[in-house]
């Protein structure tokens, strides 16, 4: 089956600007910010992704912000930008980011999941790589370079980041979530299934995890308590079907599960719905 659990996640908190630090000047402010703008580029004040570029914008080129506020400013402009899935842009401005705070860990997280996003699975362990040196307490970049790694094949290392991102912060659900997947697919079912109740018990209702714990359920030859969780989170994901990309996951894991239950029927209803959602989907969980 392929490793598909690939959960996404905010590209990180937006930062408030701080009064600390040295003035960065320039010689022709281009723009004077206003409270409004500030407020957009901080996230708030209803700010959508163009006005919270928009806001950054100003903000970066009033010429009047310190160096901390300034590497804020490209950070949450990058995180926008990241929001509207330009990730050129978005890795651009994190660049600037850390070239004015190279400390600046979460940048280096965000700029790895921009990376991770363009499908760029080794530049983006770089960026975690550095983000945990810079801060070892960092549970979100663990998780990211566990997803990475999960991306990558490697499911051992996944899981090692996993535990860490567990460790550091044990109420994160999607961390508890994507272990069971990559515990399940590389065939420790016991502790995938312990995994998925667990998240389940933080999050309850999400499709993906029971969609995990379907898999985990049907590799093991619980084919009832598989069926039973592939019907509820096809049912969760009815209404959105964009957000959720396992959908044609749930309907073939669901055939399969009938299938091997003896309902022909039900199981080429199943499948053939999944192959209108993706064609490929009977090679990948071969796989």
């Amino acid at each position: 089956m392929i490793l598909k659990r690939n959960f996404s996640v905010p590209f990180g908190v937006i930062l408030v600007f701080s009064c600390v630090g040295n003035v960065v000047a320039q010689e022709t402010p281009q723009e004077e910010k206003t409270p409004q703008e500030e407020k957009w580029c901080e996230g708030r004040g209803g700010a959508t992704a163009d006005l919270q570029i928009r806001g950054c914008t100003t903000v970066i080129q009033s010429g009047r912000e310190t160096t901390t506020n300034l590497a804020i400013a490209f950070y949450n402009r990058g995180t926008a930008y990241s929001a509207k899935g330009d990730y050129d842009r978005a890795i651009q401005d994190y660049d600037q980011a850390i070239r004015l705070n190279p400390q600046f860990a979460t940048a280096f997280s965000n700029r790895g999941n921009a990376y991770s996003a363009k499908g760029d699975r080794d530049r983006a362990i770089q960026n975690y790589d550095q983000a945990i040196r810079l801060n070892p307490q960092h549970a979100i970049a663990f998780f990211n370079r566990g997803k990475a790694y999960s991306a990558k094949g490697d499911k051992n290392r996944a899981i090692q980041d996993y535990d860490q991102a567990i460790r550091l912060n044990p109420q994160h659900a999607q961390s508890w979530s994507n272990r069971c997947w990559t515990r399940a697919v590389a065939g420790q079912l016991d502790g995938a299934l312990a995994d998925c109740n667990k998240s389940l018990r933080i999050a309850p209702n999400d499709a993906a995890t029971l969609d995990s714990r379907a898999f985990v359920y049907l590799k093991s030859g619980r084919l009832d308590s598989a069926i039973s969780d592939y019907d509820e989170a096809l049912r969760l994901s009815a209404n959105q079907t964009a957000a959720y990309p396992y959908r044609a996951s749930s309907l073939y894991g669901r055939g399969l599960a009938k299938q091997k239950k003896g309902d022909a029927a039900g199981a080429a209803a199943d499948m053939a719905a999944a192959k209108t959602i993706q064609a490929d989907i009977e090679d990948k969980f071969g796989r």
